[in-house]
């Protein structure tokens, strides 16, 4: 009989990790305005995780931004630990009923863009939040770890071994 062994490292949890591509360089959003690459260097973390843009509903922290891949990335935590509705918010997120971020923030230096719109040249940041339809269509969650999803994932791989098995048995 062959046998397959497969080494997995689930690096997921509960604990409310998440990331996500807050701006997408290349494409306008909604209003046809687009931000430069560069103009969130001055981000001050940690920023807020609030959801729907509302100042009064806190969820979790930004940690980090990052510019690659002709985006702004961010990842931080939803304090699911410590606020009941961060629990809430990450159910939604890990449903894939909220998919969205949309950034709060105040234009420091932009111009007219051709066809509408402006080119944001600098800004200062106030908050990245959770929505379910963001002013940004390139701007999502690109992962919400969960150890619900570590364990389907391992399952999968499972069955399929078990079934490469059957499937090569003598």
């Amino acid at each position: 009989m062959d046998r397959f062994f497969i080494e997995t490292k689930l690096l997921a949890d509960d604990a409310g990790a998440i990331s996500g591509i807050a701006w997408k360089y290349d494409q306008a959003d909604r209003v046809g305005d687009m931000i430069e690459p560069g103009a969130f260097a001055k981000a001050a973390f940690p920023l807020p995780i609030l959801f729907g843009h509302d100042g009064n509903d806190p969820v979790g922290v930004w940690e980090e931004g990052t510019d690659k891949g002709g985006a702004w990335h961010v990842k931080g935590k939803l304090l699911v630990e410590e606020v009941a509705r961060a629990r809430e918010v990450s159910a939604l997120v890990k449903s894939g009923a909220v998919r969205g971020l949309s950034i709060g923030f105040r234009t420091v230096k932009a111009a007219a863009r051709a066809g509408g719109g402006r080119v944001i040249k600098a800004l200062e940041m106030f908050e990245v939040s959770l929505v379910t339809i963001p002013m940004h269509p390139g701007a999502r969650v690109t992962s919400a770890k969960s150890a619900v999803q570590a364990l389907a994932i391992a399952e999968a791989i499972n069955r399929a071994t078990a079934a490469l098995n059957r499937g090569t048995a003598k």
